[in-house]
């Protein structure tokens, strides 16, 4: 199933003011698990004194991570890199828009041919890698570019059931991805070898998490794909679904998880 186009549609309403913009980020970090985990690391980071004032997101698509980056991390500069050049444009132009270019700035990158050199104090990468065949150059060139003692945050899916993937035959959930997920055992070994250590790893997605992502995501996407109808009566499907999926949500985040179908990855340079 390809979930570029979907996103693309929503993209396109969403983007037609500063002010819905502004609110398709508020949903997203509502709705996605993903975001609540990425969150709850980086609150964890501020607790322990961690504060960087250089900071890059690796593969940032829509921009969400970074506005909320740029609120969190008021007096940093954020670099976005991704591969689409229209991406990049867009989230330039909607952060002039809302006069927030002094310290946030979007550039076109393929992370696999990064050249930057001890240049950021925190990297971060959410739902990315699972789209890069040459994961190994990407994290090498992170490692490269953050400066000593620098954090790389991921989340990507697991070899668990990530991309709702549970059997050898299954095909993956979103057509964009080039692998299922990642072992723990394997993106640990990649991580090492370029170079990082002080390596957490921790399921997220676990039975609460996988029940929220099939309410709040599957069903939504697969009924979008059917007919784009479906996505004019969302916001009602979402008003009865929703209230389920926030407390779904809370108990993923702040359980611990013996398996799931996402990983949360913290290193260090």
């Amino acid at each position: 199933m390809q979930y570029d186009p979907i996103k693309n549609s929503l993209g396109k309403v969403f983007n037609s003011t500063p002010f819905l913009r502004r609110l398709f980020y508020r949903l997203l970090d509502l709705l996605l698990l993903r975001s609540w985990h990425i969150r709850r690391e980086l609150k964890k980071l501020n607790k322990e004194g961690f504060y960087p004032g250089e900071i890059v997101d690796a593969g940032s698509g829509f921009g969400q991570y970074v506005y909320y980056l740029s609120e969190y991390y008021s007096e940093a500069k954020i670099t976005g890199l991704d591969i689409k050049q229209e991406q990049v444009d867009d989230c330039n132009h909607f952060f002039s828009a809302i006069k927030r270019d002094n310290k946030v700035h979007f550039s076109y990158a393929d992370l696999t041919k990064l050249e930057e050199n001890e240049a950021w104090d925190l990297a971060l990468s959410v739902d990315v890698m699972e789209h890069i065949e040459d994961d190994r150059s990407v994290f090498h060139h992170l490692y490269k570019g953050l400066k000593p003692g620098g954090i790389l945050l991921i989340s990507t899916p697991s070899d668990q059931g990530g991309s709702d993937v549970h059997h050898e035959h299954d095909e993956s959930f979103i057509d964009e991805h080039v692998r299922d997920g990642y072992g723990v055992e394997e993106i640990d070994e990649k991580l090492r070898e370029a170079g990082f250590s002080n390596i957490q790893i921790k399921y997220s997605y676990g039975k609460p998490g996988k029940i929220s992502w099939k309410l709040s995501m599957k069903y939504p996407i697969l009924l979008a794909n059917v007919s784009k109808v479906f996505l004019l009566v969302l916001p009602l499907y979402y008003l009865l679904v929703y209230p389920f999926c926030y407390f779904l949500n809370m108990a993923d985040v702040r359980g611990t998880h013996s398996t799931g179908t996402g990983l949360i990855v913290k290193c260090k340079k």
